[in-house]
C-alpha cells in the first residue's frame, strides 16, 4: 500500500490533529522521497517527519503491516525492520576517506 493510499483511509482509532491532511509533510513533498535510494534523501524524509502529528501512528501502522521499505513515522524500515540509517550503494571503502 502506498503512503498516499494509507493516508486516504480513515484511521482505526481517531487521531487528534489540528492540521488538515494537506499539511502533512508526506502530502506537501514528493512521495518518492520516502522511498528514496540516496541516504541523504532518506535522512531528509526522516527529518521532515519530525513535527508530523501522525508520526507515531504512521510508524505503528507500518510495523503492524510489515512494510518492506521506506520512511514511516520518521524511521527507516528495510525488510520490515527499523534500521538507523541507509548505507550507500556499493562496497564500503577499505581505507577511511
Amino acid at each position: 500500500m502506498t503512503l498516499t493510499a494509507m493516508l486516504d483511509q480513515a484511521p482505526a482509532e481517531p487521531v487528534s490533529t489540528d492540521c488538515p491532511a494537506t499539511d502533512l509533510p508526506c502530502r506537501r513533498h514528493d512521495a518518492e522521497l520516502w522511498f528514496a535510494e540516496s541516504p541523504s534523501d532518506v535522512e531528509r524524509a526522516k527529518a521532515l517527519c519530525g513535527d508530523c502529528p501522525l508520526r507515531a501512528a504512521c510508524l505503528e501502522g507500518a510495523v503492524e503491516r510489515g512494510e518492506p521499505w521506506g520512511v514511516w513515522g520518521g524511521e527507516l524500515l528495510i525488510a520490515g525492520v527499523v534500521v538507523p540509517r541507509k548505507r550507500p550503494r556499493g562496497r564500503p571503502r577499505k581505507v577511511a576517506a
